[in-house]
C-alpha cells in the first residue's frame, strides 16, 4: 500500500494548509531560539549539553525558513513535504530533550501538533508510522541518557502517555481532516452548483420573451428582465442599474393603477394594456410568497401571441388546403381533358371555340394554383449545393425569353464579376426566380411600356446578393408591410402565394429575402445568400 496519500483536494486549499504548518514549524523554531539564546531561558531549564542546544536551534531555524519557502512553491508533492518536515521536527525534539531534559515535557507537547499536522497529508499507515517513529524517538532518547547518568530522570508512565498521545494525535487528526475536507468539498461543489443554477436562472428569465418585473410592496422594481426593460420603453438613465430602485408608477401608471385594482380585490382585467406607442401587452400578476408583499408582473406582447396564432393559423389552412386541393385535381383534369376533345371537335363553331380557350387558359391557372398549394404544404427540403450566380442567371434569362417575348419584358442580367460563387439549391433558386420575375413583369411595368427587369448580382461583405429590380411605379408603404404573407394580393388574378412561397425557398436555404424600395422608381426584392466563408474554396 501506498505511504504516501493521493492528493485529490483543491491544490490551492492542501498548499495553503501546508504553508500554515510550515509557518506554525518556524514559531516553533524562534521559540527554541529564544530559550538557548535569550538569559531569560535559563529559568525554564539548564542546558547539559550546550553546543548540542545551540546548533540544533539554528539548524531548526535554518530548516523551518526552508521548508517554510518550499511550501509556498510545492506544486502537488505536499505529502513527501509533510513527511520531510515532520522528521526534522522527531529529530529536533529527541536532540533538544537531551540536551535540556527540563523542557522534555513541553516539547513532547509541542510534536503532538507536529505529528497531527503532518498525517493530514498522508495515508492513515503512513500516520501511524510518524507517531511510531516519534514514540521511538523519545525512548531512545533516554536510553542514551540512561548510559549517561544510569537512571531514568522521568517516570516510565510519561513516556508511555506521550506515545499513545503521538497515535492518538495521528489518528485522530487523520480522521477528523478527511472529513472536513470531504465536507468543505461537498460544500463547494453545492455551492458551485447553486450559483451555476443561479446563472442560468437569470440567463433564462433575462433572455425570456416574455417581460419579467419583481414589484416591492412599495411600488418599487427590484428586478426586470430585457423583455420587459423593452415593452416598456424605459431602460433608466446613464449610472442606474435599468428599472432597478424606481417606481413603477413612474414608468407605467396603466401598469401600477393594474396592479393596485389586482392586489385590493384580486381580480384582474383581461383588456391589453397600451404601455407605449404601438406595444400592447397583457399582463399577469403572481404572489411571490404567500407571505411576502412583492409581486412578480409578467407582460406578455400581445403581437408575440397574434404571430402565434397566425402561425397555428398556417398550418391548419396549409394541411386543409392539401387534402382539398387532392380533391380538386382529379376533377380539374377531367374537365381539361374533356375541353380539349372539344377544341378537336369540327362541329364547334369560333364563338364555342374561344369559350373552350378561356375554360382550358382557366383550368392550367387553377392547375398551377393547386400545385402552389400543394408545394406549400410538402415544404420540402433543401438540397443545397455549390452555383454561380451569374451562369444560373444567365440560362434563367435564355429559358424566360422562350416563354416571354421582349415586347412584354426587357429581362437583362448587371454583374460586374464573371463568377460569384454562393450555396443554393438550383432548384429552389429557378422558383424564386420565376416568382420574382413574374411579380415584376405583372406589376413593374410603366403603363403602355414593356417591363424593365434586371437581376442585379453583388458581393456584400461575405455575403452575394441577387436582386431583381424594376422600373415601375414601385410597391406602396402599407402595401410593403403586407408583402410576403400568404394570400395576400392586390390582384383579382393573383393568389397571394407567389411572394411567400420565395420567402420560405430563401429561408429553407439560409438565406433572406426582402423588399427595397428604389428612391428613382420602381421596387427591389434582393435574396441575401450565406456567407462565403461557408463554402469550399475551388
Amino acid at each position: 500500500m501506498p505511504l504516501l496519500a493521493a492528493s485529490t483536494h483543491p491544490p490551492s486549499l492542501l498548499q495553503r494548509e501546508l504553508s500554515l504548518f510550515a509557518l506554525y514549524r518556524v514559531l516553533e523554531a524562534a521559540l527554541l531560539a529564544l530559550l538557548v539564546f535569550s538569559p531569560w531561558g535559563a529559568t525554564l531549564g539548564d542546558i547539559a549539553d550546550q553546543p548540542v542546544a545551540v546548533s540544533v536551534s539554528i539548524g531548526y531555524l535554518v530548516a523551518s525558513v526552508g521548508l517554510l519557502l518550499h511550501a509556498r512553491r510545492a506544486r502537488g508533492n505536499y505529502p513527501g513535504h509533510a513527511v520531510v518536515g515532520v522528521g526534522v521536527d522527531i529529530l529536533v525534539a529527541t536532540l533538544i530533550t537531551y540536551a535540556i531534559p527540563e523542557v522534555a515535557p513541553g516539547v513532547a507537547m509541542l510534536l503532538l501538533f507536529n505529528i497531527g499536522a503532518a498525517s493530514l497529508f498522508v495515508t492513515f499507515r503512513s500516520s501511524l508510522l510518524i507517531a511510531a517513529a516519534a514514540s521511538l524517538a523519545l525512548l531512545a532518547e533516554r536510553i542514551v541518557g540512561l548510559f549517561g547518568t544510569g537512571t531514568f530522570d522521568r517516570p516510565f508512565a510519561e513516556m508511555l502517555m506521550f506515545g499513545l498521545g503521538f497515535f492518538a494525535a495521528a489518528s485522530l487528526t487523520r480522521q477528523l481532516g478527511t472529513q472536513v475536507r470531504e465536507t468543505q468539498a461537498l460544500a463547494d461543489r453545492r455551492g458551485a452548483e447553486a450559483a451555476n443554477l443561479a446563472e442560468i436562472n437569470e440567463l433564462i428569465i433575462r433572455r425570456m420573451q416574455t417581460g419579467v418585473l419583481l414589484v416591492d410592496g412599495t411600488g418599487h422594481i427590484r428586478l426586470t428582465n430585457e423583455a420587459a426593460m423593452a415593452l416598456i420603453g424605459d431602460t433608466g438613465t446613464p449610472g442606474e442599474d435599468g428599472l432597478h430602485g424606481r417606481t413603477l408608477s413612474q414608468l407605467a401608471p396603466p401598469l401600477a393603477m393594474r396592479l393596485a385594482e389586482w392586489l385590493r380585490s384580486g381580480s384582474i382585467d383581461s383588456a391589453p394594456l397600451t404601455l407605449r406607442e404601438h406595444t400592447d401587452v397583457m399582463p399577469r400578476f403572481v404572489r411571490l410568497l404567500a407571505e411576502s408583499d412583492s409581486t412578480l408582473v409578467f407582460l406578455d406582447d400581445t403581437s408575440l401571441v397574434s404571430r402565434r396564432a397566425e402561425s397555428l393559423t398556417l398550418a391548419t389552412m396549409g394541411r386543409f388546403s392539401a387534402s382539398l386541393a387532392h380533391e380538386i385535381r382529379n376533377p380539374l383534369a377531367a374537365i381539361s381533358y374533356a375541353t380539349q376533345l372539344l377544341e378537336e371537335s369540327d362541329q364547334v363553331g369560333e364563338a364555342d371555340r374561344r369559350l373552350l380557350q378561356i375554360i382550358h387558359q382557366q383550368c392550367v391557372r387553377t392547375n398551377g394554383i393547386v400545385e402552389s398549394v400543394l408545394g406549400l404544404a410538402r415544404r420540402e427540403r433543401a438540397r443545397p449545393e455549390h452555383v454561380d450566380l451569374v451562369a444560373a442567371a444567365n440560362a434563367f434569362v435564355q429559358d424566360y425569353r422562350l416563354i416571354v417575348t421582349e415586347e412584354n419584358a426587357e429581362l437583362k442580367v448587371a454583374c460586374e464579376e464573371p463568377t460569384l460563387r454562393a450555396i443554393f439549391d438550383p432548384r429552389h433558386l429557378q422558383q424564386v426566380l420565376t416568382a420574382l420575375v413574374n411579380n415584376a413583369v405583372r406589376y413593374g411595368r410603366m403603363p403602355g411600356e414593356p417591363a424593365r427587369i434586371t437581376l442585379r448580382i453583388e458581393q456584400e461583405g461575405e455575403c452575394p446578393t441577387l436582386g431583381v429590380l424594376d422600373r415601375g411605379p414601385g410597391i406602396p408603404d402599407a402595401v410593403a408591410a403586407q408583402l410576403f404573407r400568404p394570400f395576400f394580393t392586390t390582384s383579382e388574378s393573383g393568389t397571394g402565394l407567389g411572394l411567400y412561397i420565395a420567402h420560405e425557398l430563401c429561408r429553407a436555404n439560409e438565406a433572406h429575402l426582402e423588399y427595397v424600395a428604389v428612391p428613382g422608381g420602381g421596387a427591389c426584392f434582393r435574396v441575401t445568400l450565406a456567407a462565403r466563408r461557408t463554402l469550399l474554396r475551388g
